[in-house]
């Protein structure tokens, strides 16, 4: 079972990834086909699902951030 310092940092890097889809108005119907651009195959149920939980790989935020074209991010609260 996680903590709660474990959820507070998935609850943090769910709005990170959340917000940047938002601030490039981005849909997760058409971040499936941002990702298919770059070789990365999802499913909008898949996308939902990680988004939904806070739970995914480094590797899969830094593909999303890549095809919706985030060049930097801000961390600081």
């Amino acid at each position: 079972m996680a903590d709660e310092t474990e959820l507070a940092w998935d609850a943090r890097v769910k709005g990170i990834l959340k917000a940047e889809l938002k601030r490039k108005n981005v849909t997760y119907a058409q971040l499936v086909d941002k990702l298919a651009a770059i070789g990365v195959k999802e499913t909008e149920p898949n996308i939902r699902n990680k988004l939904a939980r806070g739970k995914f790989t480094a590797v899969f935020m830094i593909q999303v951030l890549r095809a919706i074209d985030v060049k930097s991010l801000h961390l600081a609260e």
